[in-house]
C-alpha cells in the first residue's frame, strides 16, 4: 500500500485505514462518518485527497494535442478556469473521469483518479505528438479538500487573499510558507469548497494550519462518497467505466468540443442510462444488486448505494436498460431484502453551497 504525506497524521489521530486504489487512506476517524458528513455539510472539513494523479501537459502544439484525446472544449476554457470531462476508448467507453486545468496558453494541469495513474499516462503520451511533454507530478504533489459552507473563512486565514472574488471552477497560483502552490474552487461534496495543490513536504503544516480553525475537522473517504452521492456526483469505477459512454452517465451536456477526438463518434450511443432512485427508510443497497421491474423482470444493476444522511433515506445509482429508464418504480434486490425503489431526478440534496457567489 502506498502512503500519503499525511499518514501518520491519520494514524495519531483515530483514522481507520483502509486500502483504497492502492493506498492506505482513512475511511473514517473515531467521530464517524454520519458526524463527518454532518460537519461538512454545516461546516468545514479536510480532506486528504493526496492518492490522486497530476499530469502537466506542455508544448506550442498542447491544445490541439488534448483536444484530440479529451472530450473538454479547450477553445472556452481560459486561462484560470478549470474544466471536467473524460478521457474515452475507441468505442466511446470511458477510461476516466478528469479535471484539466489551463495554466498557460500552452500548459495544463491534468487531474486523474488514483485507480488510474499508470494506465492514463501511459494512454494519453501515446496519443501526444512529440512537441508536446507529459510530466507526471503525481509523487511531488499533495492534493487536500478543504469543503463546506465555513471553508472560505479558513481559507482567508491560511492563505490571506481576495478569494470571495474567484468563481466556481476557476483557480489562483499564491504561496504557503514561501512555496508556489494552486487552489481551486472545486470539489466532490456539493458544498462551496477548494482543493489545494502544493508539494508534499508542505501537506502537513497546511493540513494543521486549516485544523487550528475550531470549526473545521477531518473526515475520510466514507464521508466522501456520501456526500458525493446525494449530489449524484459519479464515482470512477462504480458509475463510470469502459463499457459505458458519456451519454449513458447522462453527461451529454459536456460533449461540445468540436474536435475530433478518440471515441466521439460512439459517445453518444445509449443501450442503458445511469438513473437516480430513492429507497424510502435507512437499509441501503450495494454496487451490483439486481433492479428489476414491478413485474419482476430484470432492467439493471446498481452501480452506488447509500444511506444519504442529508436526506434521512437511503439512495443509489444504477444502470437501466433505456427501454426502461422512464418506469417510475422499481424493485432492488439485495443480499436480504427487496426494496422498493422510485425513480427520480438528481441531484437528490438540493441545498449544497458549492455555486454560491460569496
Amino acid at each position: 500500500m502506498q502512503k500519503t504525506p499525511l499518514h501518520a497524521w491519520h494514524t495519531a489521530h483515530q483514522g481507520k485505514m483502509v486500502p483504497f486504489a492502492g493506498w492506505e487512506m482513512p475511511v473514517q476517524y473515531a467521530s464517524g462518518i454520519l458526524a463527518e458528513h454532518e460537519q461538512t455539510r454545516n461546516r468545514a472539513a479536510l480532506f486528504d485527497i493526496c492518492h490522486m494523479g497530476e499530469f502537466l501537459v506542455s508544448g506550442a502544439d498542447a491544445e490541439a494535442a488534448l483536444g484530440r484525446i479529451v472530450t473538454h472544449n479547450l477553445a472556452k476554457l481560459r486561462q484560470g478556469m478549470a474544466g471536467y470531462g473524460f478521457l474515452l476508448n475507441a468505442q466511446g467507453g470511458i477510461l476516466d473521469d478528469l479535471i484539466l486545468y489551463r495554466l498557460q496558453p500552452d500548459q495544463f494541469l491534468l487531474v486523474v483518479n488514483a485507480s488510474r495513474i499508470a494506465h492514463d499516462r501511459d494512454w494519453i503520451r501515446g496519443l501526444l505528438p512529440s512537441s508536446v511533454t507529459l510530466e507526471d507530478v503525481s509523487e511531488q504533489t499533495a492534493k487536500i479538500d478543504l469543503q463546506g459552507p465555513l471553508a472560505l473563512e479558513t481559507l482567508n486565514r491560511v492563505l490571506p487573499d481576495t478569494w470571495h472574488e474567484m468563481p466556481f471552477f476557476s483557480f489562483r497560483r499564491t504561496r504557503f510558507q514561501g512555496t508556489d502552490i494552486l487552489v481551486s474552487r472545486t470539489g466532490y461534496t456539493g458544498e462551496l469548497g477548494y482543493e489545494i495543490y502544493l508539494p508534499t513536504s508542505s501537506a502537513l503544516a497546511f493540513w494543521e494550519a486549516c485544523l487550528e480553525d475550531e470549526h473545521v475537522r477531518p473526515a475520510g473517504l466514507g464521508a466522501r462518497d456520501t456526500l458525493r452521492l446525494e449530489m449524484g456526483l459519479p464515482l470512477y469505477g462504480q458509475d463510470l467505466d469502459e463499457h459505458h459512454t458519456p451519454a449513458e452517465a447522462g453527461y451529454t451536456s459536456l460533449l461540445s468540443s468540436p474536435a475530433s477526438y478518440v471515441g466521439k463518434e460512439h459517445q453518444l450511443r445509449v443501450r442503458e442510462r445511469l438513473v437516480p432512485l430513492l429507497i424510502p427508510g435507512r437499509r441501503s443497497v450495494r454496487h451490483g444488486d439486481a433492479v428489476v421491474s414491478v413485474a419482476g423482470d430484470l432492467v439493471g444493476r446498481v452501480t452506488s448505494g447509500s444511506f444519504a444522511p442529508s436526506l434521512g433515506q437511503a439512495v443509489a445509482l444504477a444502470y437501466i436498460d433505456d427501454q426502461h429508464t422512464e418506469i417510475p418504480e422499481f424493485v432492488v434486490k439485495t443480499g436480504r431484502a427487496e426494496l422498493a425503489a422510485q425513480r427520480t431526478t438528481l441531484p437528490f440534496y438540493t441545498q449544497g453551497t458549492a455555486r454560491i457567489k460569496v
